[in-house]
């Protein structure tokens, strides 16, 4: 866990597959640097795959090691990047999906809250919830 002015923070990083359901999960300190700290989390992405991240993940080791693993790093540049690189507007709206787990993340109350004041147990609270979450994807809707 982070420390600030405003007390301990904690970042949850997610890599979701294309319907929104969770991969990977990591906590890092609220003041660590995004593309950095969740560097290591990509290891499942393979050829032919699409990395669609937000602007705080745009780096050139991320964008290097996508094109090593022979993915596509579709990162909406920041804005003060003098070397642009392709993207694609349409195929960044399905980012949506991520923040749309993060919603239903956050309608757990021990994760909304942050009740565990640990961080493996909050991680664990974190990766309870991501259960339901598969588990609701397979539910028989009739």
């Amino acid at each position: 866990m982070g420390r600030s002015r405003g007390g301990l923070t904690t970042k949850i990083h997610a890599l979701v597959d294309a319907e929104g359901r969770p991969i990977r999960l990591k906590l890092t300190e609220g003041q660590a640097h995004d593309g950095r700290s969740a560097a290591d989390m990509f290891e499942t992405i393979e050829a032919g795959h699409i990395l669609l991240a937000d602007r705080a993940y745009d780096g050139d080791a991320l964008r290097a090691a996508m094109a090593e693993r022979g993915a596509w790093a579709n990162i909406r540049a920041m804005p003060n990047r003098v070397k642009t690189f392709p993207f694609s507007a349409s195929v960044y709206r399905q980012r949506n999906e991520v923040e749309r787990f993060f919603n239903k993340l956050k309608h757990f109350r021990a994760v909304a809250t942050r009740y565990d004041k640990r961080d493996d147990n909050f991680l664990a609270s974190v990766q309870l919830a991501s259960i339901r979450i598969w588990l609701r994807s397979y539910e028989s809707v009739t």
